[in-house]
């Protein structure tokens, strides 16, 4: 496996490592590159939920990539057309949510893996370069440094586990315990960490590693990763950029004022 900043987490992966990353929501490289700094293995950027644009993200991918990590990006819905051009732009892995089916999954390879798992079209701009490469080694290694990772997210999704699991081209499965959680509750609640929502996630974890996949979690502290990553995850996102500088924020504010009127 290349170890070049985009095979790193392929990389890491295909050794049956572990990989903790970091969540960025905010349009700007900077905040990504900040956290690629630290300790994170790779960075997810989010632009179903986030603020980040096409452009961003493209500036983000390179900013992560100076600082030696690998970069996974969540897609709008349905969005594989997106998926092609962040991979041609740098990006390790990608994330596409609401993956419901088996057809949904065959749907997503197409797009992110090359011929013959996909029809992923040639014009690796920045990802040739990344990939230490020339063009002819990029094209036989880039199926397995790019990892295409499905999210589990539905009662759909749950039915069709296995379906999507045999996909061949599809490297792993990231549950989105919030909207997974409101789909088991019929749209009455969020409980990303309730006792329906836990039966499922140690589920997907035992079918994914049954199927030689990962199973990937949205955690929201470094304990909640912990205690994910002793079920089984093997890919854990931990909090956000938001979050972290916000606990950042009320713990300092809360030390300047302890013991002041």
């Amino acid at each position: 496996m290349n170890e070049s900043v985009l095979g790193k987490l392929a990389g890491r992966l295909t050794t049956n490592g572990e990989a903790l990353c970091a969540w960025v929501t905010v349009n700007e490289p900077g905040v990504a590159e900040w956290l690629a700094r630290e300790a994170f293995d790779a960075v997810a950027l989010d632009m179903q939920h986030g603020a980040i644009d096409f452009d961003g993200a493209i500036r983000s991918i390179l900013s992560v990539a100076l600082a030696g990590k690998p970069t996974i990006v969540r897609v709008p819905i349905g969005a594989f057309a997106l998926a092609s051009q962040l991979l041609d732009a740098g990006a390790s892995g990608i994330l596409a949510p609401m993956i419901n089916s088996g057809d949904d999954a065959r749907r997503l390879v197409e797009f992110v893996k090359f011929p013959p798992l996909g029809q992923r079209s040639w014009g690796p701009r920045t990802a040739l370069p990344l990939s230490g490469l020339d063009a002819a080694a990029y094209l036989s290694a880039a199926n397995g440094m790019t990892q295409a990772i499905a999210m589990i997210e539905t009662r759909a999704a749950l039915d069709a586990l296995d379906d999507i699991l045999q996909v061949d081209g599809v490297d792993g499965v990231f549950v989105g315990p919030s909207d997974l959680s409101i789909a088991l509750s019929g749209g009455v609640s969020v409980d990303p960490r309730g006792a329906a929502l836990m039966i499922e996630a140690r589920r997907v974890a035992e079918r994914a590693k049954a199927q030689g996949k990962y199973a990937a979690m949205f955690c929201f502290d470094g304990a909640d990763a912990r205690a994910m990553l002793a079920l089984g995850y093997r890919v854990c996102t931990i909090a956000s950029d938001q979050a972290l500088i916000r606990a950042a924020a009320r713990g300092e504010l809360a030390a300047a004022r302890a013991g002041r009127a």
